[in-house]
């Protein structure tokens, strides 16, 4: 039977959440780091080592004088997380660790955007990981689209894509698998791993734009990732960057959408046979109208992240989704329309990050492992547990 979803007190998830952000730590080191007592960090330790969630390193000496540190590390034997990302034609899944190390990725064609049909594949693919992977403890889906929750219950609004709108797709998918299931808006399943696992762990605040198919932000403020009311938070699609440019489909003149996403940038070029790999394909042969196209995204994209910067000032920006092709060719055009376009004179730190779409499902998971130690996710492993059959790390 898959290890159940442990129930955490607020400084075994604390301290839990420290070591998975930064690694290894000596116990010295977290007690400082947390503000926690001996003795406080003395019993979460001794819960999460008993729960299998961390484990005791050998020592390291951490300076030239005094004696070695007693390390504390994650357990990454123990508990496995599946991740999804549906697109509207296609699923993709992961299995994590509890590090968010992926250890096994696979993607098929969606039968249908029924709601039914998705959830049977969910399910369906859920059994054949099973096999392969077993003790997975709680998945996580991510999809464009707004997230918003009836208690701990998420709720699937306005997903475009797969014609979706009031789908209680953590409910369904629970019914179906029997596991716990976390969802979530893609971008900002995105933004909270890179913020907990990638280039952004362990700052207190960055952004996170996404460009391709759409234009996607996700923004982390005094270490969380922001939500918005609605599920709705940083929404730059239809940010004017050039009140000269051309018109988008919502009739917007010279919006970020209107230069930047993959279409936009198709549409430029003036073929209505092609498509964005053929685009990408003609810039790299130096066709000047695909360069040109390519140029004036690069400017877009830089207006826009010099909004974001002048709104929240992040330490770091992180870019990253399926149009990269655009910091590929206009990297100067896009730093060039960032600086001017900065309200006070100042460094960047911009970070492009590679992109598949597997990149997504793990996003997925990392949601599974996120929640998990959350408090709403602990009242869902008390609710999902039977008494007899509840390891838990800690008494509830």
């Amino acid at each position: 039977m898959p290890p159940r979803r442990p129930l955490l007190a607020r400084a075994e998830r604390t301290v839990l959440r420290e070591v998975l952000v930064h690694g290894s730590l000596p116990r010295a080191e977290l007690a400082r780091r947390l503000g926690l007592s001996r003795a406080t960090l003395t019993r979460a330790t001794r819960a999460l080592v008993n729960g299998h969630l961390l484990t005791e390193a050998a020592p390291e000496r951490r300076s030239t004088t005094g004696r070695p540190s007693e390390m504390l590390q994650l357990e990454t034997d123990t508990y496995r997380f599946l991740g999804f990302k549906l697109t509207g034609d296609r699923l993709y899944a992961v299995v994590t660790d509890l590090s968010a190390r992926v250890l096994f990725s696979a993607d098929e064609p969606l039968a249908t955007a029924e709601v039914s049909d998705v959830v049977a594949q969910i399910a369906a693919m859920t059994r054949r990981v099973e096999n392969r992977h077993p003790g997975i403890t709680a998945i996580g889906v991510c999809l464009a689209g707004d997230i918003v929750f009836d208690g701990d219950d998420p709720v699937v609004m306005q997903s475009a894509f797969l014609g979706w709108d009031g789908v209680r797709l953590g409910s369904l998918v629970h019914e179906a698998t029997g596991y716990t299931c976390a969802v979530q808006n893609d971008v900002l399943a995105l933004t909270t791993a890179e913020h907990w696992f990638g280039a952004g762990a362990g700052l207190s605040s960055m952004a996170l734009i996404t460009v391709g198919t759409g234009i996607g932000c996700g923004l982390v403020i005094h270490n969380a990732t922001v939500t918005g009311a609605h599920g709705r938070a940083g929404r730059l699609s239809h940010v004017i960057v050039d009140s000269g440019g051309p018109i988008c489909g919502k009739g917007h003149r010279g919006c970020a959408s209107s230069y930047l996403v993959n279409e936009a940038i198709v549409g430029a070029v003036g073929g209505h046979s092609l498509d964005y790999e053929q685009v990408v394909a003609m810039a790299r042969s130096d066709d000047r109208a695909a360069r040109r196209a390519f140029d004036d995204a690069g400017k877009a994209l830089g207006a826009l992240i010099a909004f974001v910067v002048n709104a929240i000032d992040p330490e770091k920006v992180i870019l990253s989704g399926d149009g990269l092709a655009v910091y590929e060719f206009a990297a100067r055009e896009v730093h060039d329309a960032l600086n001017r376009n900065l309200e006070a004179e100042q460094e960047v730190d911009l970070d492009v990050q590679p992109f598949d779409f597997s990149e997504w499902a793990r996003a997925g998971a990392v949601l599974a492992i996120t929640e998990l130690f959350s408090p709403a996710g602990a009242a869902h492993a008390r609710r999902a547990a039977a008494p007899a059959d509840t390891p838990t790390a800690t008494a509830p």
